[in-house]
């Protein structure tokens, strides 16, 4: 027996070693007792510090429910109502809609930033401050300045506030994985508090709540429901980082948040004039493809495409051409379209800058001074028009790009470029990418022309379009708000 473990013994000590010392050649792992990269931020002392300076904004609007099987015997105002809108029949009666969001102090006399949608054509507006004891006071407030462009508003109470203020931070520190936490009245639950990570920062091409706009928002997992709008994202060092704006519409745990270094920056406008001054540089664009790309020599499809350059824009003035690529604005690299108007529109007026552009195989700089955005009468002239925003839409003239790009063969029309899920347009079943060839009985040639017929009518008239969408057309009537 002895000899047959002597025999078993030699054998083992003769197979191939296959430790796990020499296993983990093939990975690292670290050395037991090596302390941890991530602690769990102390949340309750956050939440105490923050929740003083988070208001519950009540406003109270004029507002249109359906006389639809859902208008009809229900409570006018339900809470729903504000956040999803109304769905029914479709002839529209007018009702006092009261809506809830969120907004922060930012000034103890009673400054308090929101979004804009939370106080958007509202007659009254009342704010909800902690006293900090369980108690709660309730003061009216007005609408001192508004970037809708933005979704950014600020409001001031009527009188002293004696508030306790939100620091703001610097969102452009702020990094993918950080710790935040959102602060705000989801469903009117006041004084609620979520956490989570960032997700993503720099998200410009989206529009998760349905509204066109110039967005950089910050993503995250934080939970931010109907409700939280115009609360505050804040870090863990008790600082807000960006403005609760926006929630997944397939409600899949997905927020954003505006930023607030661009919120620093619309302030001083926003307080003194009323709204925030964008700069222009006078040309449309469009996104590049990785076919358009290679047809102009470029190696990968970065940059911004310009389909036109507006007469005398800043862009024409610097010599700027159709079919440029922009690299580059004042030294930032230009991904993508969306990157490019928002660039342009912050970089500030009469402010020179620097383009990088590549035309003809070739890269080339030109300096221009950008210029204030035009008000709607010119931009229309322009070709490009605000107008149909009483009807909630935004139409551009029919160009032999925009001809190419829908497939269309008539050379007169405007083509519906943005449509306000809530507006009169999206009520009448516009789409994005019809085109109005008819408006009241007689031709549409021009933006501009479509502008000054809605203007020309009273309001509850009614209006009546020729559309042509693929290859069909089709009438839609409806009545001005």
């Amino acid at each position: 027996m002895r000899l047959r473990a002597w025999i078993v013994v030699g054998l083992l000590a003769a197979l191939p070693v296959t430790s796990h010392a020499r296993a983990t050649e093939l990975w690292s792992e670290k050395q037991a007792g090596t302390p941890p990269l991530a602690q769990v931020p102390d949340f309750a002392a956050l939440a105490k510090q923050m929740v003083p300076a988070v208001v519950a904004i009540n406003v109270e609007q004029k507002a249109k429910q359906a006389r639809g099987p859902r208008g009809m015997g229900q409570q006018q105002g339900a809470p729903f109502d504000f956040f999803f809108g109304p769905f029914g029949g479709e002839v529209p009666r007018e009702y006092r809609g009261r809506g809830l969001g969120s907004g922060f102090v930012i000034h103890k006399d009673g400054l308090i930033l929101t979004n804009y949608h939370v106080i958007e054509e509202a007659d009254t507006i009342e704010v909800v401050l902690d006293n900090g004891d369980g108690t709660e006071r309730k003061l009216q407030a007005k609408v001192l300045g508004s970037a809708p462009e933005y979704d950014v508003a600020l409001i001031q109470t009527l009188e002293k506030a004696n508030a306790q203020v939100a620091f703001l931070g610097n969102s452009d520190t702020t990094s993918i994985g950080d710790w935040v936490m959102a602060v705000g009245n989801p469903f009117g639950l006041s004084h609620t508090v979520s956490v989570g990570i960032v997700s993503a920062k720099e998200r410009r091409d989206i529009a998760p709540s349905g509204r066109q706009g110039l967005y950089d928002f910050i993503q995250t997992d934080a939970a931010i429901n109907p409700g939280n709008s115009g609360g505050p994202l804040v870090n863990m060092r008790g600082e807000v980082i960006g403005i609760n704006s926006a929630i997944n519409a397939q409600g899949a745990g997905i927020g954003f948040a505006i930023p607030i270094n661009m919120v620093k920056e619309m302030l001083p406008d926003l307080k003194s004039k009323g709204k925030f001054a964008r700069s222009w540089i006078g040309i449309k664009i469009q996104p590049l493809s990785s076919e358009l790309a290679e047809s102009y020599g470029l190696k990968t499809p970065h940059g911004a495409l310009v389909a036109e350059v507006v007469d005398g824009g800043p862009a024409a003035k610097a010599g700027v051409q159709a079919e440029d690529v922009v690299l580059e604005f004042d030294g930032k690299p230009v991904r993508n379209s969306s990157d490019l108007p928002l660039f342009a529109s912050m970089a500030g007026v009469g402010k020179k800058v620097e383009l990088k552009l590549w035309r003809k195989g070739s890269e080339r700089r030109v300096t221009l001074t950008l210029q204030g955005f035009p008000d709607e009468e010119k931009l229309a002239a322009n070709g490009d028009s605000g107008g149909g925003s009483e009807l909630g839409m935004t139409v551009a003239d029919l160009t032999p790009q925009l001809q190419r790009q829908l497939g269309v063969e008539v050379d007169e029309g405007v083509v519906v470029k943005q449509i306000e899920p809530d507006g009169a347009a999206a009520r009448a079943s516009l789409r994005l990418g019809d085109v109005i060839v008819g408006f009241n009985g007689k031709g549409v040639k021009t933006a501009r022309e479509f502008a000054q017929g809605v203007r020309g009518l009273a309001a509850g008239a009614v209006i009546r379009l020729q559309v042509l969408r693929g290859n069909g057309k089709l009438f839609l009537a409806f009545r001005k708000p």
